[in-house]
Order: C-alpha cells, then structure tokens, then sequence
C-alpha cells in the first residue's frame, strides 16, 4: 500500500469537496474553488469529514497514481482553506523589483527592466527596505501555478555560487565556491 496514498486526508470545517461523474473533484472553501480531473481508474470517497483515495489494483500504474492523486487532492484543500505563500529574495547591488498590480519589473543587472506579467491567481507585494535585499512575496490557493510562477521568475536570474548573486527563495542557502587564485610562476 501507497504511504502517501492510503492516508486520510481531513477536511476542515468551511471546506466543502464534490465528486463528479465524470471523476471531477472540485473543492471550495474560504479562499475560492479548484477542480482537478482524476484518471478514471482511482476512487474518492467522502465519509464523516474525511476524503479517502483509493485504488482497484496494485499495478505499478494504480500505485503511482494513487499518491499522487491523493497529494493533489490534499494540496487542493491546504491551498483552499489557508492559501500557499512563497517569498523570493532579490540579491546583488543595484538589483530592484516593483509591483503595480499584476506586473512585476525587475532590475537585476540587464541592460532593461524586465516585465513579467503574474497570472490574476496569484497576489504579488513587494518589499523594500533599507538594509534588507528586496523581497518579492507571491500568493495564492493552487500550489502547482505558484510554483510555476516562482521557477520563472528564479529563472531570471539563477543564484550563482561565486558571489551568491540572483534571485532565491527565502532562507535559500546556496552552496559557494572558492574563486580563482593567483598561480604562481615556475
């Protein structure tokens, strides 16, 4: 039996989980709705406030989509009743970003700001205090869009390992390497 798979998924009070016939789970809370489409072969069931999800066989198939379909449905109903957050932090000198509604322009070392346009799903603020590198805050209720979103952004501009340059995610360590040093002549 799956690890992630065979455990319950609680829902709390305010969330409301519906099952299509066309296996459809819809779930909807405080914080708004996401619908996922599951494969036909995997089985919700919905019994005194908890969300089980099964499998009919132990086909490596119906093994591997049994958790991760639990762990979507799982994420659906966390990302529903409380939301996701991620910070990024922007470091390097001269490096900048700004938020006017959903386009951020970032300043991080091109010869031209760059802007990028966040889906009206996800809620961007930015920060930007004196002695603290410049913070980009996303928000929202479906994990997998604002992964998306993060990992394109990040792509901007990679930290680098020399002089820990770029854009990271908040409490990021990046591993540093030592740079060249000065050979000496035989």
């Amino acid at each position: 039996m799956s690890r992630i798979g065979k455990l319950p998924i609680p829902l709390p009070s305010k969330v409301e989980v519906s099952v299509a016939s066309d296996n459809t789970v819809t779930v909807q809370g405080p914080k708004g709705t996401l619908t996922q489409k599951i494969d036909p072969d995997i089985s919700v069931k919905i019994e005194e406030g908890v969300l089980n999800v099964e499998r009919p066989t132990d086909q490596k198939r119906h093994r591997s989509l049994h958790g991760l379909y639990r762990a979507l449905v799982s994420n659906m109903v966390v990302g529903v009743s409380q939301g996701y957050t991620r910070e990024m932090e922007v470091i390097g000198v001269g490096y900048r970003v700004e938020s006017q509604g959903n386009l951020l322009t970032l300043t991080i070392g091109y010869s031209h700001p760059i802007i990028f346009y966040i889906p009206s799903e996800i809620k961007v603020t930015t920060a930007m205090e004196k002695g603290s590198p410049p913070l980009i805050r996303l928000e929202g209720i479906d994990k997998e869009l604002l992964g998306q979103v993060c990992a394109k952004i990040r792509a901007f501009r990679k930290p680098e390992p020399y002089k820990g340059k770029g854009i990271m995610f908040k409490g990021e360590v990046i591993r540093r390497k030592a740079g060249k040093t000065a050979g000496s002549k035989k």
